[in-house]
């Protein structure tokens, strides 16, 4: 059991790192008054790289830093993980999504304060399609995410590993995979391919008490999760049958 508390206690640590740093980008670019306010896309997709490899740094050695239910999922069903802790994991992750999402909130609370527009305090937590069409919205989700867990479980692969062993080397091919996946495929959606970084912030923009933060966009909620999943077991089918 204590092995199982590290691992999940990493899991939540790592993830909420991830959103914190992740939605603190959006919020430093979207947010009135900010420094970074209208830092761009660009901007964006390097930190959630950036947010995405600090929080491999501080889980990988202990719970292999998935930081993404699609991932664990993804991991259990290409059989590189054990079934048994997939629940420990997401639940452990969508904690620390919420608890990244809350200090994102807490940091940049005067320029939530000040911001009017309900749409922009929204994209700080979670994602928003730039057109909303639920179908494409969907394909794009499972497109990013398939990549996102496809491309994981080839860097698992003993041919990609350095004689030295990924270790912490591994967070660096995953980050320059986030930071392409996020100029490349996330201008439908805004490549949410992780439901602990988008619901888990989402129920935080539902429960704080945000200044005018208008709808929480219930209708959209489930593209960033049922996307991401059925992305991941499609990578999953994909690795057995030609890299098993």
């Amino acid at each position: 059991m204590d092995g199982l508390l590290t691992k999940c206690l990493f899991e939540f640590i790592g993830t909420a790192i991830l959103v914190l740093f992740g939605d603190g980008v959006v919020a430093s670019t979207l947010l009135k008054k900010s420094k970074g306010e209208n830092g761009g896309w660009i901007v964006i997709t390097m930190a959630w790289g950036l947010a995405v490899m600090l929080g491999v740094f501080i889980a990988g050695p202990y719970s292999g830093a998935h930081l993404n239910p699609a991932v664990t999922l993804g991991l259990a069903a290409a059989g590189t993980f054990s079934w048994a802790l997939v629940l420990p994991y997401i639940v452990a992750q969508m904690l620390g999504g919420f608890f990244g999402a809350v200090l994102v909130y807490l940091y940049y609370k005067d320029h939530y304060d000040i911001t009017d527009d309900p749409a922009a305090k929204l994209s700080t937590f979670c994602t928003i399609p730039a057109i909303r069409n639920y179908g494409r919205n969907l394909f794009s989700e499972i497109v990013g995410t398939f990549v996102l867990v496809f491309v994981i479980l080839a860097l698992s692969m003993q041919n990609n590993l350095p004689e030295v062993g990924m270790g912490s080397l591994g967070a660096f091919p995953v980050a320059m995979l986030i930071v392409a996946l996020g100029m490349s495929l996330g201008g439908t959606t805004g490549y949410a391919i992780n439901p602990a970084r988008d619901l888990a912030p989402r129920i935080a923009h539902a429960v704080l008490p945000i200044k005018g933060k208008g709808t929480n966009d219930w209708a959209y909620s489930w593209v960033p999760v049922v996307g991401p999943i059925i992305g991941a077991f499609l990578a999953a089918v994909l690795y057995c049958l030609v890299l098993c």
